[in-house]
């Protein structure tokens, strides 16, 4: 029942569900009762029984009178009192309720009725006891049944109770008024942290209102609701309109709103109008806060006037001097303690802001589309989200400055004429001419964020390197990907440059603000009247006005620029997060049609972007329930598009889609998760045991766990590293098998696997007798023994479905397809397997291993290798162990990485920054020293002598200072540039250098977040860092020696609490920096978690399992926050004590100079007691600088750990010069060749001795795990020898380099990879070749037509990852790299698995004749390509079992005879 707004009825109960929920009571190894019938059923059933029971039992009791039973006065209270125990414990149950922060809540539920049965059976009691009655069966009924009913919502608060036992609550929800304001519900931790290092589990939880699921679900809501409000502002149309019309009717209507809400997007006003009403109301609260800080902060300068007048007022009573002291020392702690609630209220909105917006934009990247996902790449997602939310969190922080800022500098002004009079106008003057500088500089600045375009560019393809790091390094592309990194990072770094001299000139111009004002005024006010004296009051007050003053003009600059970023920021996100997402809701329709079909394609026409040609034309397709359809056609034709349209995943230019129930994709390209074996194919769904093994049987999987370590807890390398190309694909399919699904769409998932691997799948699985035959099964196959099976087949040329029928009926027509199959039924004949292979297979013993033979190509690491006898009795889940967790270091940052950072600086610019700073801080303490001398100077006559003179040494003193902060900000700046500039180079250096172990074992998200936030800590936050600690440093020794003149007495405060501060520093350093560390560990996995659903966001849509990722990245964003959280509320704990006894300091020099006014000037006061203000800021502006440098200086840390790693051998070898033409003939030999993938596990390789001679054509074969490809690897140096060797053309390669050797030898892998920008580029990113060469290498590629058609031809810009092309393209794009490179020796790794068989057939003739003078090493899925072969090699367990001709290993009937009858060959 749901309660209609303005109604007061009760909800009796609400649940998410109006039926009951089997899962979760019946189909669940731990059954449960739901909520709802919990406090309804469980809570009335007794209450009924004593209710309709009453009436009938109380008659029964009236016949049935055995005497009156005498009641004492203490029995008849203890009846009473029954009925208020009762209530005790039923409210007592609400205990629980606090348990589970996110406990399921039942409304309209309470234990109240059950307080009228309890008066009932009072009375009923007392009814039994007048007749005599002394035990009742009536009442123990039921109470027996109030207590069965109970104990289902006993064992829930059971449960409840040990879920929350590593809940740790945030103590600031318990914290008292006093701990709130001073942040002392904080000590816990900073002690904590001091003590030892933090670790992740010793953060707190979460506060419900800091979660992401409350936050994003909070603003969603929101933002649907503005949605909706620009729907209903589109004006509605006739609804009795003719279909046709009504839905042109629609379309316009959809079309206006798109156009409403893209006018809202321009200027990034539908995201900000969001986030300010959601997040508004606790804005506000800080904004009252900061409201409030600064009326105690202008309250400040005129009681200082007041102490001042005191000061030179000696008939003035000494308690006036006392109250004007401790009103100084109590303004200033009210003034610290509002200042940082408002900072603390800032930066929680700034987290949930950022946990909102990462939320967004990944919801995003669940519903993107194929346009936005060209034009929007991961490494782009990953720095909107690293990066780009930290200018966002800046813009919270500083957007009251956008307002206030004005208020603050008019007050100062206002408060300055009091003092002045009309000279104040100066000071205005100056601000005015202050202000348009920083305004333009704030402008400049702005224009350079093409920073953020060459930032984006280089995470995008920092992004794809590690995407295709294995081709890079197949291919030796390393250096030339290096040089497009730093060929965009100098464009960043040039662009950070410019702006760090403009931000210095800002700098420089905001520090000399304080004398240019107090110059012009003081200039002004003394020479145009010189009756005008300058004494302690007009100076010092004013001085104190002109350093709030500071503040304003300070911030106002910075929050314009953060505003402007912000803006820039709102209108890059809200295009990505919205973009499209409209016309997609319009797409597609789910639904079920009536007429038994389960997918319906009528007058359809789809293109892969809004703008772009249509990839199908003119579609109609009726799938009928159950059946089998195959999908055939040339490589390009549309197949894997018309499944795309069928998912939706295209854009729908006319026609009409309908999918019938639930869909299990495979795509072409399989997509494995970095998770175990087990939890890729069960992909979150309830395991069932029975089932689960029935589809591993059925996918040809259960041969694989056998070899892999962890059996089905083999942990899966990212993007399946560690599986072949064929495994991956069968564990593709076993994933959308296992999850039952009404249709399933196949797209080409036997291509990757061997003929009788293919074959058994298809009779298992797909075919007319598989697991799946009762399921809708549309089928995209270049296989043509697989048709005559199926139902209906589609045949595609060119977007088009040219013809459609059954097998017989196709051949019936004597159209293209019959003439297809006649000329290539041979090879297809002789690679086909008949399911008489399982007969032969009983006849000759043929083991179940043979299932997966040759499809363990493309593994590279142990997890495919036979363990040795040392680790099988290691537990599984810690040999499945593959990649290795992003660990925190503990304890401080180690002195060395200082030494790292200054070194890469150099002494040639440390020593003149620490001279200027010494310079700058002498100029300011004398211009402030000769202000005082002014202030003290006798009037004579009304008047002060030679002020014309003071003012010239005033203004020397002052310029000077502001010309060597610039020189101080330019140099730091142009350090930080060159430190950064040398860090990044090793970095990249470094990880291009690791082997592919390194990748494997390292989640891609961690060194994305190294070259993203790290490295952009590393170009800002640390020169910025440096600035400020410097800067207040050389300030604070200025203040203790003014102080100290006026008072030495002072020093035995200054001194204990120098002492003081620096223990606080080191007990706080500890604390932040480990939280720092935490907090950039955690972040980590965000990106990985990203870059993964962006992969596979088509597979995540399908199986409709979006909810369950993004609880997940819920649950990385909320850990990420856990470390977050206290890093900045340790700032405001540290802030908010430092300066509490920083006003210590304070109070001392105002009670000093009042207790010595006798014997100080009024200037000497004001000159100490002014600057005294200044310190509470000053030491914990140093504290915290300090930190930020610590904690920054984090980042040098975890990209210096890069250098540690294992690295691959040298690039070149320059002691040794190759031969220019080397290798010249191509011969390979191997000597007693052996290969470990690392030390404990068996060897791969074992004792291989093989000579391949010039030109010669030789296939590998063999079952999974043999050691083909580790053969492939050891050619390549992707893995060393661990004995023997190989040599080429008679050169050992272990003694040539890596480069020379790999772009000397070539190889066209099974997993093609192509990289964004020209197709050009992806073929030969080194220009070496002409235009000819490659439109030659194309055209023997048989690209060169599909390329012709292309409007940009070979400059057509490819996506990333090269997904605007079909597999199959991309694998013939591979194979024109290698006819570019044509080397002498060719490795083909079944690069023809994608392709149609006319197209195959084709490419083998051109490798036949190509490379025709080369020497070819062909690792075989399809054995009819490698029979006419010189030499055919059949490996098993490593070792070398059969070699020599395929006629005579038939001869011989060993193991290849056996393959060759399993494939039908013989």
């Amino acid at each position: 029942m749901t309660q209609v707004k303005g109604e007061m009825a009760p909800e009796v109960c609400s649940c998410d569900r109006d039926t009951p929920d089997w899962n979760l009571t019946w189909y669940t190894p731990h059954p449960d009762l739901t909520q709802c019938f919990q406090h309804t059923v469980l809570v009335w059933l007794p209450c009924l029984y004593l209710w309709l029971g009453a009436p009938f039992y109380l008659v029964y009791r009236r016949f049935r009178d055995h005497g009156r039973i005498s009641v004492s006065a203490l029995c008849g209270a203890k009846t009473v009192s029954q009925k208020g125990n009762d209530k005790t414990a039923s409210s007592a149950g609400t205990v629980f309720s606090f348990l589970p922060p996110h406990r399921p809540k039942v409304r309209g539920y309470s234990s109240d009725p059950l307080l009228c049965p309890q008066v009932l059976a009072v009375c009923i009691v007392h009814v039994e006891r007048m007749k005599g009655c002394r035990s009742s069966a009536f009442l123990f009924l039921f109470w027996a049944l109030a207590f069965v009913c109970s104990l289902v919502p006993l064992r829930g608060h059971v449960q409840a109770i040990a879920e929350q036992v590593g809940y740790n609550p945030c103590p600031v929800e318990d914290a008292s008024f006093l701990s709130k304001i001073l942040f002392w519900w904080f000590s816990g931790l900073v002690t904590q942290g001091f003590r030892s290092p933090l670790k992740a589990e010793d953060l707190w939880s979460l506060r419900e209102e800091d979660t992401s699921e409350k936050i994003i679900r909070d603003l969603v809501r929101e933002w649907t609701t503005r949605v909706k409000h620009l729907a209903r502002c589109v004006p509605r149309q006739d609804k009795c309109e003719s279909p046709p019309r009504a839905l042109s009717y629609r379309i316009t209507e959809q079309t206006q709103l798109l156009l409403k809400l893209r006018q809202e997007q321009g200027s990034g006003l539908l995201l900000l109008r969001t986030l300010a009403k959601t997040f508004g109301p606790c804005f506000l609260t800080g904004t009252l806060c900061l409201i409030v800080q600064d009326a105690f902060m202008f309250s400040i300068p005129q009681v200082l006037s007041l102490l001042l007048g005191f000061v030179r007022d000696e008939d003035a009573p000494l308690w006036k001097g006392h109250l004007f002291a401790v009103t100084l020392f109590l303004l200033s702690c009210l003034q610290s303690l509002f200042n940082h609630q408002y900072m603390y209220t800032c930066f929680t909105v700034g987290m949930r802001v950022k946990t909102a917006i990462m939320g967004l934009i990944y919801r995003k990247t669940l519903i993107i589309n194929s346009a936005a996902r060209r034009a929007c790449t991961v490494g782009e997602i990953v720095n909107l989200v690293s990066a780009d939310t930290q200018k966002l969190m800046d813009f919270v922080v500083y957007f009251n400055a956008v307002w206030l800022a004005p208020i603050e500098i008019g007050l100062c002004l206002f408060f300055l004429w009091q003092r002045l009079g009309p000279s104040a106008l100066a000071g205005i003057a100056t601000v005015i001419l202050i202000f348009p500088l920083n305004g333009l500089i704030a402008k400049m600045r702005s224009k350079l964020q093409v920073q953020m375009k060459y930032m984006d560019g280089r995470i995008k393809l920092m992004n794809e390197i590690l995407n295709g790091i294995k081709i890079l390094k197949f291919y030796a592309w390393e250096k030339a990907f290096q040089e497009k990194v730093l060929a965009y990072r100098e464009e960043e770094l040039k662009a950070l440059k410019k702006s760090q001299i403009l931000y210095s000139i800002s700098i420089a111009s905001f520090n000399s603000s304080t004398f240019l004002i107090a110059f012009a005024m003081f200039g002004v006010y003394v020479l145009t009247d010189e009756k005008n004296v300058l004494d302690a009051q007009k100076v010092f007050v004013s001085m104190a006005l002109i350093n709030i003053l500071k503040t304003p003009l300070s911030q106002l600059p910075f929050a314009m620029s953060s505003t402007m970023q912000c803006s820039r920021w709102c209108i890059v996100s809200v295009l990505y997060c919205y973009n499209n997402d409209v016309y997609r809701c319009f797409q597609h329709t789910f639904a079920f049609p009536l007429d038994g079909t389960s997918v319906v394609i009528k007058n359809g026409t789809f293109s892969w972007s809004r703008d772009g040609p249509p990839c199908l034309k003119r579609v109609n397709v009726e799938v009928p329930h159950g059946s089998v359809v195959a999908v055939v056609g040339h490589v390009g034709s549309g197949k894997s598009s018309l499944l795309s349209a069928m998912l939706g995943e295209t854009e729908k230019r006319s026609g009409h889609v309908t999918v019938k129930g639930s869909v299990a994709y495979v795509p072409q390209q399989a997509w494995i998760q970095n998770t175990t074996l087990r939890e890729n194919i069960v992909f979150g769904q309830e395991r069932r045991e029975s089932w689960y093994h029935r589809v591993l049987e059925a996918c040809a999987l259960l041969p694989d766990l056998d070899v892999l370590p962890g059996g089905d807890a083999t942990e899966i390398g990212e993007k399946g590293l560690n599986l072949s190309g064929g495994q991956k694909q069968r564990v593709s399919l076993a994933r959308a098998v296992y999850r039952t699904a009404d249709v399933y769409l196949l797209d080409d998932p036997l291509s990757a696997v061997d003929p009788h691997v293919g074959q058994h799948i298809f009779h298992k699985v797909i075919g007319p007798k598989g697991i799946l035959r009762d399921k809708t099964r549309v089928l995209v196959t270049h296989a043509l023994s697989f048709l005559p099976q199926v139902d209906l087949i589609l045949v595609m040329v060119d977007g088009e479905i040219t013809e459609t029928g059954s097998y017989a009926e196709l051949l019936g027509r004597q159209g293209a397809f019959a003439d297809f199959v006649k000329t290539f039924a041979g090879n297809e004949r002789r690679e086909s397997i008949t399911f008489r292979g399982e007969r032969s297979r009983r006849r000759l013993n043929f083991p179940a291993c043979v299932l997966c033979s040759g499809d363990m190509v493309g593994a590279s690491i142990p997890t495919v290798e036979t363990l040795a006898d040392s680790e099988q009795n290691q537990d599984p889940e810690e040999l499945g162990k593959l990649t290795e967790a992003d660990e925190a270091r503990t304890g401080r940052v180690k002195l060395d990485m200082y030494v790292e950072y200054f070194r890469t600086i150099g002494p040639a610019l440390i020593v003149p920054i620490i001279f200027l700073y010494a310079f700058q801080q002498a100029a300011s303490l004398g211009y402030n020293y000769w202000l005082r001398l002014w202030a003290d100077d006798p009037v004579v006559n009304g008047t002060q002598t030679d002020a014309d003179a003071k003012l010239a040494v005033f203004c020397a003193l002052g310029f000077a200072q502001g010309s060597a902060i610039f020189g101080t900000t330019v140099a730091i700046s142009l350090g930080g540039i060159m430190a950064s500039r040398h860090l990044h180079l090793d970095l990249l250096n470094n990880v291009l250098r690791s082997p592919m172990q390194f990748f494997e074992r390292t989640p891609s998200g961690n060194l994305l977040n190294c070259f993203s936030k790290e490295v952009d800590a590393i170009d800002c936050m640390i020169p910025e860092g440096f600035k400020m600690m410097l800067g207040y440093v050389f300030k604070m020794l200025e203040v203790a020696t003014i102080v100290l003149m006026a008072s030495p007495l002072a020093g035995f405060v200054i001194l204990p609490l120098t002492l003081f501060y620096t223990f606080i520093q080191s007990f706080y350093v500890a604390t932040s920096c480990q939280l720092r560390r935490l907090e950039s560990v955690s972040r980590s996995p965000i990106y990985t978690h990203f870059n993964e659903t962006v992969q596979g966001a088509s597979v995540i849509r399908a199986f409709r399992v979006q909810p369950r990722f993004i609880l997940q990245a819920n649950s990385r964003v909320d850990h990420n926050q856990t470390a977050y959280f206290p890093r900045f509320v340790a700032t405001r704990w540290l802030a908010v004590n430092l300066e509490f006894l920083g006003n210590v300091l304070v109070l001392a020099a105002a009670i000093f100079s009042v207790t010595g006014r006798a014997t100080l000037s009024p200037g000497i006061v004001g000159l100490a007691v002014s600057h005294s203000l200044q310190v509470t800021g000053i030491l914990s502006w140093i504290v915290r600088a300090w930190t930020d440098v610590e904690n920054n200086i984090v980042s040098v840390e975890r990209v210096k750990e890069y250098s540690e790693t294992p690295k691959e051998a040298a690039w070149t070898t320059e002691n040794r010069p190759l031969p220019s033409a080397w290798p010249q003939t191509g011969t390979i030999e191997f000597q007693e060749y052996g290969l470990q993938y690392r030390k404990g596990l068996d060897w791969a390789l074992k004792e291989i001795t093989l000579s391949v001679q010039e030109r010669e054509k030789v296939g590998i074969v063999g079952r999974t795990g043999a050691g083909k490809s580790s053969l492939a690897l050891g050619i390549f140096r992707i893995l060393e020898a661990a004995k023997g060797k190989i040599s080429i053309d008679g050169i050992d390669i272990a003694e040539v380099g890596l480069q020379d050797l790999r772009s000397r030898v070539t190889i066209i892998p099974q997993d093609p990879v192509l990289f964004s920008g020209s197709l050009r580029m992806s073929l030969d990113p080194f220009d070496s070749y002409s235009d000819e060469e490659v439109w030659r290498a194309l055209e023997l590629a048989h690209l060169k037509s599909f390329v012709s058609g292309l409007p940009d031809k070979l400059q057509h810009e490819c996506s990333e990852g090269g997904e605007n092309l079909s597999l199959g393209q991309r694998q013939l794009v591979c194979l024109a790299r290698a006819l570019l490179r044509k080397t002498k020796v060719l490795v083909l790794d079944e690069a023809t698995a994608a392709v149609d068989l006319e197209t195959d057939n084709l490419i083998q003739s051109t490798i036949r004749t190509q490379f025709e003078e080369c020497t070819v090493l062909t690792i075989a899925h399809r054995l009819n390509t490698i029979m006419d072969y010189t030499r055919v090699i059949v490996m098993d367990r490593g070792y070398i079992t059969e070699m020599d001709s395929p006629g005579n290993l038939i001869t011989k009937r060993g193991h290849f005879y056996r393959m060759c009858v399993e494939a039908g060959l013989v």
